[in-house]
């Protein structure tokens, strides 16, 4: 009895030796930080660049910075400069929905079919650039004393599509060749692609 109970002891020494000695995975270290070019600074730019403050496939998201002598003025100026990079954002991206949509169907006067659906999205666009959420505001003073505003806001890819579908469908030349369901699916394909950019 007293064998079988040092050989079961042994055995669970080795055991948990050997589980022990287990080879770990070794993390690699995070690569030490460049140095700056002479001359140089880092400026940290708020609400941009990171993960949540970029675009996907349901949300369209722009960052803008503003800066003025005046702190109203500074956050006037971000709260343009992050509309019309928005909106430059959301109109390339329906270029290539338009391009790809009207390629799909078969209008007779192509050219013009383009021209209505960019007019029309242009009006939309702007209409709906009043219903963005401010996701992200930031504000600081310079070492000068101006004040900068850094801002990012989103509109949903939804809100947008709808409203350019009301529009398309509302118009009577482009009521007869739209079709919404081919419309949603092409820009579906198009904000795909955005986020896997």
């Amino acid at each position: 009895m007293k064998k079988l109970s040092y050989f079961l002891s042994a055995m669970m020494i080795i055991a948990a030796i050997a589980t022990g000695c287990k080879s770990k995975e070794k993390i690699a270290a995070p690569p030490p930080p460049q140095p700056l070019p002479k001359g140089e600074v880092l400026i940290n730019n708020y609400c941009a660049g990171e993960k949540e403050f970029m675009s996907t496939k349901e949300l369209f998201r722009a960052s803008a910075v503003g800066e003025s002598m005046d702190q109203m003025v500074s956050k006037k100026k971000a709260m343009t400069n992050v509309k019309g990079e928005l909106a430059g954002l959301i109109q390339t991206t329906m270029k290539g929905v338009t391009d790809n949509y009207i390629k799909s169907t078969e209008a007779n006067n192509v050219e013009g079919l383009e021209e209505r659906f960019e007019g029309n999205t242009r009006e939309v666009i702007n209409q709906q650039l009043n219903g963005v959420r401010v996701i992200c505001e930031k504000q600081t003073k310079t070492a000068d004393g101006n004040y900068k505003t850094y801002i990012c806001i989103e509109i949903t890819a939804e809100d947008i599509v709808k409203g350019i579908g009301n529009k398309l469908s509302a118009d009577k030349e482009l009521k007869i060749d739209y079709d919404y369901e081919k419309f949603k699916k092409t820009f579906d394909e198009e904000m795909q692609k955005m986020e896997n950019r």
